[in-house]
């Protein structure tokens, strides 16, 4: 199954508000999703999976990286043929 994991910075301060706001647009998606607040270098981790590869591309790029104070973001696509193995 695709699998996408993003890592989010946001502003200082804005990550339950951008967490809550995931959650939201991925309630109506047909998608499985995990998002946690984290320590480090990053504030927000969130996997995705979904039968439809182009579908993570979508929502990634035309829904998550556009919620407002998100400032940057980093996916890494897993590899399914690995996962095979």
């Amino acid at each position: 199954m695709p699998t996408a994991y993003v890592l989010l910075n946001s502003d200082l301060g804005s990550d339950m508000s951008i967490i809550d706001e995931i959650k939201k647009i991925l309630q109506d998606e047909e998608i499985e999703f995990e998002v946690k607040g984290v320590y480090g270098v990053y504030d927000i981790v969130l996997k995705l999976s979904s039968d439809n590869a182009e579908n993570l591309r979508a929502i990634i790029t035309n829904k998550i990286r556009k919620i407002s104070k998100v400032q940057s973001t980093l996916t890494m696509m897993v590899i399914e043929e690995q996962e095979k193995l």
